[in-house]
């Protein structure tokens, strides 16, 4: 590296590293990384300069096409990070063992240098929606976080891809995988990596509400999980941004609910909410000084027209829908790429791939619209002076912003047949990396002198010397899942008003229930059957709560007869069923009236159970000539008795059927049966070559009657789910599912 490009990196870190975007120790980060989606100031902008004018996807002399990766197509935005590229992907596509995995190689050449590959199971998202959010980097440790599309969440050694520490989050706390596939995106702020998506969980989140989970980065613990208004039209695939609003650390975000809301990273606590639209918001807020911009393709909440952009006030508190709305254009349809501020103006491409270039003082239209496609999904880069984007069609464009025309176009043309673009497009050390269906491109014009230019002003947060005094604290971990008798031990920390961190307090300690805690906030579970606990801790004038589910080991016994609703520690379960009294028994109903419940999965406990049996007595009703399906789930697989087509199958993804074994099964309505599930890993020779696999068993026979020897339906998947935790699964959209006595066994038991 030449003295000049030493020169230009010092200045670009000094720049950086004074701005409140950036934590980081000088001597743990490249400022010239690109560790989140949308770029080292959220907003899918580059300070770097020397980039290319032109290129051609199809290589040759002159291409600009450093390098291409042809095996490594999909639909996330990658990151660079200390040299290397990390990528979310699928994973042996279109086999028995497709999953997903995260890719890292080397940013200048493109090589492989480690993949972490993880399955995917219990989830509506279809195979081509694998790889849907993209990684996230932390300069400081060299970590990379993933959220993979049924909600499985990891931290990964940076530099060997090793998993660090792993969360099921569907499992675990009822993170919502739907057939859309919108997968949310993680953000590290500090000290905490956070994740967000609809969630519908246990106790008081039994309703489905967008929710944010912060983890401690480093283990794991929830520092905070924390939601947005029950019951949200949509889930939502909205990266966040990170900025500093009225002296406060502010996240800011698009939510399921329609809204766009800032809330303090490290507490949860929301500043204000603006209310947007009627339906979920997928676009990245971009923020410029004290203003945010937001828009979407949706229903207006207070017209009757498609699709708004918005510029918003962000120096308010609470409600600030009708006082800090500064402008509106309702009509853009702009759901899927998000805007860009340049100079004063909003480039805003809409999701039919048309250019609208607005006033971003009064959101005046200054040019007509431009027509570049039909479809927009990725957003554009800005870099060197110039728009870089990629309608989903296939068509690219490098632009110059114009005075007069609003942009001029400096070259443009078409990816090779049959390739989209889904996924944004970023920039780090000189290259512009391009993730489309077809391949991983690296764009590099090695004739240019590389270069940085001045990084944006921004507003630095108000010191925490300036108000000492504590308002708000928190406790730590904020959810647990613990088995009778295990310990954990709570910490209570407080903060000022604007979230920022003060110090650890020795707090006043209280629970509910069995479960005990000391007054240096020693938490033990109490030796009862499945229960909730609350831990609340006081200091001063602040409390705090924590929550804790208490779940035994095997094997359990679930009997309704005592109980006024369903076991509090089950997951995702109380909101879309109910009990009733049918025939002289308290039974489990799984009911029809409940808006996009009534196909679902609910969670029983601990998801790293493994070789255990889940059985149930099960009946299914009859409406207009239709049935349900009724399933069980074990060990990340489901059993699930098929009305419509009169059949019974084993299969851990339902789009995919990656693996899966279906046979014919009549089965009557209002009859009752008894259902069994065992699943079990176990080793078997495989192509010649001994390996695990997951071996899954099945029985039904009419209750009452004597239970067959032989098992009803079996399968074996190659790919083995190794853990996960019991449940059920049902589909009550064309009628009700009754279910009683239930059962999980472990497997030695038998």
């Amino acid at each position: 590296m030449n003295r000049t490009r030493l020169g230009l990196l010092a200045v670009a870190a000094l720049a950086l590293l004074t701005s409140p975007f950036f934590s980081s120790p000088l001597s743990a980060a490249d400022p010239l990384d690109w560790t989140f989606c949308r770029g080292p100031f959220f907003n899918g902008q580059s300070i770097e300069t020397g980039l290319p004018d032109d290129w051609n996807p199809r290589g040759g002399r002159g291409s600009n096409v450093s390098w291409k990766r042809d095996d490594l197509g999909g639909r996330g935005t990658p990151i660079v990070m200390n040299g290397k590229i990390y990528v979310l992907l699928r994973a042996e596509p279109e086999t028995s063992r497709e999953g997903e995995r995260v890719v890292c190689l080397d940013a200048a050449s493109g090589k492989t240098i480690w993949e972490n590959r993880f399955n995917v199971w219990l989830s509506d998202v279809p195979d081509t929606r694998v790889g849907w959010s993209s990684v996230t980097g932390d300069a400081t440790t060299g970590d990379v976080y993933a959220l993979g599309v049924c909600g499985y969440f990891l931290c990964m050694d940076g530099e060997t891809g090793k998993t660090k520490w792993s969360v099921k989050m569907h499992e675990r706390f009822g993170l919502l995988s739907t057939y859309g596939g919108r997968t949310n995106f993680p953000i590290v702020i500090d000290d905490v990596v956070i994740i967000s998506s609809i969630v519908i969980g246990w106790g008081d989140m039994a309703k489905p509400a967008h929710r944010f989970v912060a983890f401690d980065k480093a283990t794991g613990e929830v520092r905070w999980f924390k939601g947005t208004r029950l019951l949200p039209y949509d889930t939502t695939y909205s990266p966040p941004s990170v900025t500093v609003l009225n002296g406060q650390k502010a996240l800011v975000f698009g939510s399921g609910d329609g809204a766009v809301w800032a809330i303090q990273p490290a507490t949860g606590n929301p500043i204000w909410q603006y209310k947007f639209s009627k339906r979920g918001l997928n676009v990245a807020p971009v923020v410029v000084g004290d203003s945010v911009f937001m828009s979407h393709s949706e229903e207006n909440i207070d017209s009757t027209m498609m699709g708004s952009v918005v510029k918003i006030g962000g120096l308010g508190s609470g409600d600030v829908t009708t006082k800090q709305q500064l402008w509106k254009q309702d009509g853009l349809m702009v759901g899927k790429s998000a805007p860009l501020e340049i100079n004063g103006r909003l480039y805003c491409f809409d999701d039919r791939a048309k250019l609208h270039v607005l006033d971003a003082e009064t959101g005046e239209p200054v040019v007509r619209k431009l027509a570049l496609g039909t479809v927009m999904r990725s957003s554009p880069l800005y870099a060197d002076g110039k728009i870089y984007a990629i309608t989903a069609n296939g068509r690219w464009y490098i632009m110059e912003p114009d005075k007069r025309k609003g942009v001029k176009i400096l070259n443009k043309g078409r990816l090779p047949r049959g390739e989209e673009s889904h996924a944004s497009l970023i920039c780090s050390h000189g290259r512009i990396y391009i993730q489309t269906t077809g391949g991983l491109y690296c764009l590099e014009d090695k004739d240019k002198e590389h270069g940085v230019g001045e990084a944006p002003k921004a507003a630095t947060p108000t010191p925490v010397a300036a108000s000492d005094k504590p308002t708000q604290l928190q406790i730590v971990p904020a959810e647990t899942l613990l088995k009778p008798g295990e310990k954990v031990q709570f910490r209570a920390r407080l903060f000022n008003e604007r979230g920022q961190f003060l110090k650890e307090v020795d707090a006043k300690y209280a629970s509910q229930g069995d479960s005990k805690v000391s007054a240096s906030g020693e938490f033990v579970a109490g030796t009862g059957s499945h229960h909730a606990a609350t831990v609340t801790a006081t200091f001063g004038d602040t409390t705090a709560s924590a929550r804790i589910r208490v779940v035994p080991p095997l094997p359990w016994s679930f009997g309704f007869e005592e109980l006024s609703d369903l076991p509090v520690t089950w997951v995702g379960a109380r909101y879309r069923h109910q009990l009733r009294s049918v025939d002289g028994n308290k039974v489990v109903v799984k009911v029809t009236t409940i808006p996009k419940g009534t196909r679902s999965r609910c969670w029983f406990g601990h998801p790293e159970l493994s070789d255990y049996t889940i059985s149930a007595d099960v009946r299914g009703a009859i409406k207009n000539n239709k049935m349900p399906d009724i399933g069980l789930i074990a060990q990340g697989y489901a059993m699930d008795m098929q009305g419509a087509s009169q059949s019974l199958q084993i299969r851990s993804w339902v789009p995919q059927l990656r693996m899966a074994k279906t046979i014919k099964f009549d089965w009557k309505p209002n009859v009752w049966y008894s259902m069994k599930f065992r699943a079990t890993v176990e080793d078997r020779e495989v192509d010649g070559k001994k390996k695990a696999v997951a071996v899954l068993q099945g029985k039904i026979w009419i209750k009452d009657e004597d239970e067959p020897t032989a098992w009803t339906i079996e399968a074996v998947d190659e790919s083995p789910n190794r853990d996960g935790s019991p449940g059920l699964y049902g589909n009550a959209k064309d009628a009700e599912i009754f279910l009683d006595n239930i059962r999980v066994d472990p497997n030695s038991a038998e």
